[in-house]
């Protein structure tokens, strides 16, 4: 049995689940609604407030698709309640950000500012403090969309080892290399 797949959904006081007869599964809630479509072998229970997924057999394709729309469903009903949020620093000498609306400015060393826009489901607040590198917060309740525009913003100035310029998750920790010695071979 899956260990991730076999364990149940806990569904939250305003959350509601419902599964159409072409096996798309609707989740709304207090912070909106989503959909993910589900394989048709995979079956979902509703019991005592806790969905269960199913899978029919120990197929091989079956037991890979059962923890998939588990962690998939589970996600959905965690984004519709809570949310999910990012947070990226912009590490580097002169490197800033700015927004207005879902429109992201970066200058990030290269000779033009670079102009990112993000979808709608995506909401975008940037801060630019005295002391701190310049940060980049992005809100969703898609959690694949989210990861998707991230990994889009670090792809335009990742970060290096030499010097730890680039854009960062924060928290995250960049390994330094060390550069060329002075000196060389006599």
């Amino acid at each position: 049995m899956s260990r991730i797949g076999k364990l149940p959904i806990e569904l939250p006081a305003k959350v509601e689940i419902s599964v159409a007869s072409d096996n798309i599964v609707t989740v709304k809630g207090p912070k909106g609604s989503l959909s993910q479509k589900v394989d048709p072998d995979i079956t979902m229970n509703v019991e005592d407030g806790k969905l269960i997924v199913v899978r029919p057999t120990d197929q091989k394709r079956h037991r890979a698709m059962h923890g998939l729309y588990r962690a998939l469903i589970n996600n959905m009903v965690v984004g519709v309640s809570q949310g999910y949020t990012k947070e990226m620093e912009v590490i580097g000498v002169g490197y800033r950000v700015e927004n207005q609306g879902n429109l992201l400015t970066l200058t990030i060393g290269y000779s033009h500012p670079v102009i990112f826009s993000l979808p709608t489901e995506v909401k975008l607040t940037t801060a630019m403090e005295k002391g701190s590198p310049p940060l980049i917060r992005l809100e969703s309740i898609d959690k694949e969309l989210l990861g998707q525009v991230c990994a889009k913003i670090r792809g335009l100035r990742k970060p290096e080892p030499y010097k730890g310029k680039g854009i960062i998750f924060k928290g995250e920790i960049v390994r330094r290399k060390a550069g060329k010695t002075a000196g060389g071979k006599k």
